[in-house]
Order: structure tokens, then sequence, then C-alpha cells
């Protein structure tokens, strides 16, 4: 089968790109804007990439359209497919139907964590002999590449981990991508509000959340971050599956205990586990650790195994990834973009880093929520352990913010400077950069190229 894939470059749609290839189809796709890793990883893949959503590309004559949802009515290519009768499918829909059914599938879901989640997941079950199939939204650098179907020897794997997003399906379908999944093992990581260009408020999400809870069969389980009161709504209005909990204060469930060397002892129900031994800093990654390793207990994996496992995990493109360093100067890409996520990044450097080094934190508000400045109120906040803070918002485009970045970064006082272009945001920190300094730069896309910019700049200081 030939599809073409409208949105491939999406981090969801490229993966479904790369398993539809795997799987033995042909595979084209077009996107309005083409970046890294993303287009690199499909390159390497031999998938040809179109630029746009001219409507020549009919001319391809694929035997399927696979509609990813950055596609909206208007469209031009949608428009003619729509006009023509063409077969046309969401993304998650042809997941589910092509790759998902029959298997033992292993979802991953929540505001923050899913993507780092996932893959310490989809690595336990890999080290462990399970060679699982995974469709991520971000590279593993254990796998180096976001999906892949698993198996051994020419045979799929009974085993598929996903990262399960609350994002809708496609302008057609309204529903949130994760009901197209039936886990029989989910996680649920945390909740929160977010997403406000699709939901009006939390309630919202919630009841999306119970949908999936819905879709988990009474022999699977839900494993529940216990910290998250989101959650426990989500859950009294019905569960019908079996249920462990991790984060629990009180030692019921899946507990941790960290120690000043980023170490953690771990205990299911007060009986000791193991600990892992790791350079990974923060929290919010402990609590990702022990729902992965809640997760893989229940296909099998002793804990004590996971956890070795997890001691060879090396983490995520674009989560806390160093992306050089130049005169004592170290430049990191993240993926945050909410508040917390900001909040929970700058606090793991923070650890790592010691309280007596620099962090200056380069922030891009990108996404959907952020332009929409339902979140511009905590942004301070998110941002007061960092030392100096480079907000960059555009004025106009497509990617405008339409709000005031600079009125929203004011509680930091002289610590923070909004910047309305590239080149005078990377001027500004090339000349406030020091040696021993930590450049955090985080966004959710591309960000003009502004880390490899900051790296020239600072060599040729």
């Amino acid at each position: 089968m030939h599809i073409h894939i409208l949105g491939i470059c999406g981090t969801f749609m490229g993966g479904l790109a790369v398993l539809a290839r795997q799987a033995g189809h042909k595979v084209t796709g077009c996107d309005a804007n083409v970046y890294p890793p993303m287009s690199t990883q499909l390159q390497q893949q031999g998938i040809d990439l179109v630029e746009g959503f001219g409507v020549e590309q009919l001319a391809l004559e694929p035997d399927l359209y696979v509609i990813g949802n950055v596609v909206s009515r208007g469209n031009p290519l949608m428009e003619e497919i729509l006009n023509r009768g063409l077969p046309y499918m969401s993304g998650p829909q042809w997941i589910g139907e092509h790759i998902l059914s029959k298997r033992w599938v292993l979802a991953v879901a929540g505001t923050h964590g899913k993507t780092t989640t996932s893959s310490m997941l989809a690595w336990i079950l890999e080290d462990n002999g399970y060679a699982p199939g995974f469709l991520i939204g971000g590279v593993p650098m254990n796998f180096g590449i976001s999906a892949r179907l698993g198996g051994k020897e020419g045979e799929d794997s009974a085993f598929f981990v996903i990262e399960a997003d609350e994002y809708d399906t496609a302008f057609f379908d309204k529903r949130s991508k994760f009901v197209h999944y039936r886990p029989r093992t989910a996680i649920l990581n945390n909740l929160e509000y977010d997403h406000a260009d699709i939901f009006p408020d939390l309630a919202a999400i919630e009841t999306q959340f119970h949908h999936l809870v819905r879709t988990v069969p009474g022999v699977g389980r839900l494993v529940v971050n216990a910290r998250e009161p989101a959650l426990q709504r989500v859950l009294a209005r019905g569960c019908w599956s079996e249920r462990e909990i991790f984060g629990n204060a009180e030692g019921e469930g899946w507990t941790l205990e960290a120690h000043h060397d980023g170490s953690f002892d771990v205990a299911f129900d007060g009986v000791p586990q193991g600990r892992v031994q790791w350079q990974i800093q923060g929290e919010h990654n402990r609590l990702n650790a022990l729902a992965a390793i809640a997760a893989a207990r229940h296909v099998g994996v002793p804990p004590a195994q996971a956890i070795a496992s997890l001691s060879k995990f090396i983490s995520v493109k674009r989560r806390m990834e160093v992306r050089g360093v130049v005169d004592g100067i170290t430049v990191y890409d993240d993926f945050a973009h909410h508040p917390t996520a900001i909040a929970t990044t700058v606090a793991g450097l923070r650890a790592a880093a010691g309280g007596a080094a620099r962090i200056l934190a380069v922030l891009e508000p990108r996404s959907n929520t952020m332009k929409l400045g339902t979140m511009k109120a905590a942004l301070s906040a998110s941002l007061a352990e960092a030392d100096l803070v480079y907000g960059y918002g555009a004025k106009s485009g497509k990617d405008a913010l339409g709000w005031d970045l600079a009125e929203a970064l004011a509680p930091l006082g002289a610590r923070g400077q909004a910047h309305d272009d590239i080149d005078t945001l990377v001027a500004a920190i090339a000349r406030d950069a020091r040696a021993g300094d930590h450049v955090l730069v985080m966004s959710n896309g591309g960000f003009g190229g502004v880390h490899q910019k900051l790296l020239d700049a600072l060599a040729a200081r």
C-alpha cells in the first residue's frame, strides 16, 4: 500500500511514517515546516518529503491519505481530497488498526513526561529481551529512532510502547488520540491544564482521560501517580482494571528514596526492590522511572532487572541534551514549554549544576497554549531558579504571541529580558555568558536554529 501522510514532520506522524515503512508500505509525505530531528530521521529512512500542501501531490496517487491533526479545513490538499472523495484516515486510527491490533499495548499518558517515561519503558523491555515495538514523541538515545515495529527474526513483537497523547485526533475526529490505542497497560503520569486551543478547562481533559480508562480491559492494569488530584478525580468516575500507584509518601505502592548522588532506592508496598544508579537529575524523572518499572513488571520484567536496565538508560534527544561546550559554557536543548515542565527542567539543572553555577534560561513560548497567553501569568515563577532569563517572541507572522512577553517576564526584574529578533537574542546571551555558565534553551520547535547560532557566537567572541 502507498500512503501519503499530511503533516509528516510532527513527532507522532513522523513516527507513523517510520512504522509504515518498516511494515512494507510505500510512504511519502508533506508538511509546511521541516526541521530536525524528525526531518533527518525521515530522510535516513528513505521517505520522500514534499514541502507544503499543494494539490499537485494528488499526482502521486496513493492508496490512502493519512491525516495529521495539524491539517484543518481550508488546507488546499485536504480540500481537494474531500472534493474528489479520496480515501483518508487519521494517524491514530491508522496506528490502532494496522500496528496495535493483537499486541499488548503499553500506553504512557500524562501532561508531562510522556516521552521520557515511554523511552524508559521501551528500554527496560528491550534490555530484558522483549524486543518491543514503540512510537515515542522524541528520539530515545538508547535506540536512535523514535519508532520501530520491534520483534525478532522477522516476527512482530507481542509488545508495543506508545506515547499516549490527549491532543485531539484530527479535524474530523475531536476525540483524544489515545482512545484509538486500547492499551492493556496504561501509565497515568500526571494531569493538569494544557492545550488551551482545544480544551476549555481541566475538567474537559479529565473527561478524555476517563475515556482512556474505559478502554483498558479488566485484565489490564493502570499505573497511576498518587500525587495527582486530577487523576484521583478521573478514577473516581470509574475504574474497571487492576490499579497500582506510585509516588505515594505513605509507603503504599511504588515509592522511592532519593540520594545526593542522583541514585534512588525503589520499594513496592514497603519491600525494597533495589537502587537505580544513574546520572539523570530531577524528582520528575525519578517518578517517571517508578512508573516505567511498574509497567514493565506487568508484562513480566522483575523489578530488580528493570532497575538494572535503568542504569544504562541514556535519555532522549531534546531532553537536557548537551548541544555543545564553548569556553566552559554548556549549551543545552530541552523540549520544555509548559510552566510546570519549565520549572522542573530548571530545577533539575540546578540540582546537577549546583547552587554556585549560573543558569541562563532561554525560552521560546511557542506551543498553542502559550501563544494564546493562557499560561503567561505562571511564566516568571516557572523561571525563578534561573539566574538570567532571555525570552523570544515574534511580534508578527504565524508564530506571533499576541501578548506582551516583556510584561510577563517583568516580575523577574533585571534578570529577565524579552526579544523579538533571534540574532539580537543570541548577541545578548553571548555578551552575558561566562565560563561555568549553563545555557538552557527551551522550546517545542526548531527555535530558528538558535542552539548552533549560540555556539557559533560564543566561539567567535
